[in-house]
């Protein structure tokens, strides 16, 4: 289906408003890699009694990673715990991956059956291990069982992309983010924490359940991205523009932005903190945590013979410093 094209018009910080290219609703971009931190190590089971030897001989002297490598599964390189399978040669791999593998070893080729290699799992349990985002700057060690859940909330951890017009599977920390949406989605880049965004569309009786623009702010030292689309919402289309932090979320409650649209006589401000990027997009908006127009306020907005839909909306980001000796906090508006 052809969808409505898109106009943006953006200013930052008292600039005059320059024209930037349409937009589609749709943003098709292919993504053919995965970043450097998600790889896959190569794995050489060896027999039970070989992972035996290996683990007893050499403890004193090789680095945790080493035996941590040998917990790790062959199929999704996650960290192997109890039950741990082994086909009857020897190589191992965890139980959810047994079931996808139709119970044949992915070394090997032979039927798994129901072989538990005990041994490595009390291994498993008496190790203490470092974080498997050492290597991005996460200093914790932690008894095994505890390193699980230790990573699923790690700061370290990478971020997904924030791109919300297509299923984009890229992880990787901030600066690897900001040149991806840059570079592979094409994606418009500013530095200042003030905007001044023109929306143009034509038809806006007819909505499409997508993003119609992300756009990335560098303020502060910090990125930020300013989403805007239209979506359905009961009977009738709703538009929504909410900013989102790329950080985490202790960082994103250090500051606030305020929103603001309005035409012919009438307007809607919205002010807020910023969601981290680690609440997802579709999570932020189903939540309607930002500023939201109804069809009609936004025709009023538009103005003319309601048959075009024209918006738009202005907007800064302050950072909110602490005042010691007040103990409240004070907007520390951008220069």
């Amino acid at each position: 289906m052809e969808l409505d094209s898109i106009e943006c018009v953006s200013s930052t910080d008292g600039m005059d408003e320059d024209e930037i290219h349409h937009h589609n609703l749709h943003h098709p971009h292919p993504h053919h890699g995965h970043h450097q931190f998600s790889s896959s190590k190569p794995h050489n089971n060896t027999n039970n009694a070989n992972i035996i030897s290996n683990i007893v001989g050499a403890t004193a002297i090789a680095p945790a990673t080493s035996v941590h490598e040998l917990l790790e599964c062959p199929v999704c390189t996650n960290s192997m715990h109890p039950p741990i399978h082994q086909c009857h040669n020897g190589h191992t791999l965890c139980s959810t991956c047994k079931t996808r593998v139709h119970n044949r070893c992915p070394t090997c080729r032979q039927e798994l059956g129901d072989i538990r290699c005990l041994a490595l799992e009390k291994v498993a349990e008496s190790l203490d291990l470092p974080c498997k985002y050492y290597n991005l700057g996460c200093p914790e060690i932690f008894p095994y069982y505890s390193k699980l859940k230790h990573e699923a909330i790690c700061n370290y951890r990478p971020y997904n992309c924030p791109y919300a017009g297509s299923e984009c599977s890229v992880v990787g920390d901030i600066p690897f983010l900001v040149a991806h949406l840059r570079d592979d989605h094409k994606v418009d880049m500013h530095t200042g924490c003030t905007f001044n965004h023109r929306y143009v569309k034509s038809n806006p009786r007819e909505v499409e359940n997508a993003t119609w623009m992300l756009t990335v702010f560098h303020c502060f030292g910090q990125y930020f991205c300013l989403h805007f689309e239209a979506f359905q919402l009961g009977m009738g289309p709703v538009y929504m523009a909410f900013l989102r932090f790329m950080g985490d979320e202790t960082e994103a409650r250090n500051y606030s932005y305020s929103l603001e649209v309005g035409a012919n006589g009438r307007k809607l401000i919205w002010e807020g903190t910023p969601r981290s990027i680690r609440d997802s997009h579709r999570k932020v908006r189903d939540s309607h945590d930002g500023l939201i127009i109804q069809r009609n306020m936004a025709l009023f907005f538009s103005g003319g013979d309601r048959k075009e839909l024209k918006l738009r909306v202005t907007g800064r980001i302050w950072k909110e410093q602490q005042n010691p000796d007040a103990g409240v906090c004070i907007p520390n508006l951008c220069s």
